[in-house]
């Protein structure tokens, strides 16, 4: 899982927190404990996907442009790191004259694969609404 998905889904909820659901990428990021140049990085591929829009000038910034209730973790994941869980390395090789190390590659892909999919499955269930509710339940707690 990259650190990208997080960051997206910290500020998706985060404006969908706010009345007007606007925030500087500054706001946003002191929020999330990051630099403002990885926030607009991320909001820049949250804003090709349509989850937010932005505003230039002064009172400007990002402004969540989808329902809450309606983006799952499974849309930001496909936006912001879908294939992350595929290793960047695996062992052997299709060429190789050994029954395990012709077949390992292919093996270990189907695995991470079906990983992959049992993970956009799970987070189907959770919207960006779900977990600012999950948010305020905990602060009432």
């Amino acid at each position: 899982m990259n650190s990208e998905f997080i960051i997206a889904v910290h500020s998706l909820v985060l404006l969908a927190h706010r009345p007007d659901g606007m925030a500087s990428s500054e706001e946003i990021a002191a929020n999330v404990c990051t630099h403002p140049a990885r926030i607009r990085k991320v909001l820049g591929c949250l804003r090709k996907a349509g989850f937010v829009s932005t505003r230039e000038g002064s009172g400007g910034g990002y402004r969540i442009c989808s329902e809450p209730s309606e983006v799952t973790l499974a849309d930001v994941y496909r936006a912001m790191a879908a294939g992350s869980l595929m290793p960047s390395w695996c062992s052997g090789n299709p060429e190789m004259d050994c029954m395990v190390g012709s077949n390992m590659q292919d093996v270990m892909n189907s695995v991470f694969c079906g990983a992959e999919r049992q993970l956009e499955n799970y987070f189907a269930g959770i919207t960006i609404g779900q977990m600012l509710t999950r948010i305020k339940e905990r602060q009432m707690a």
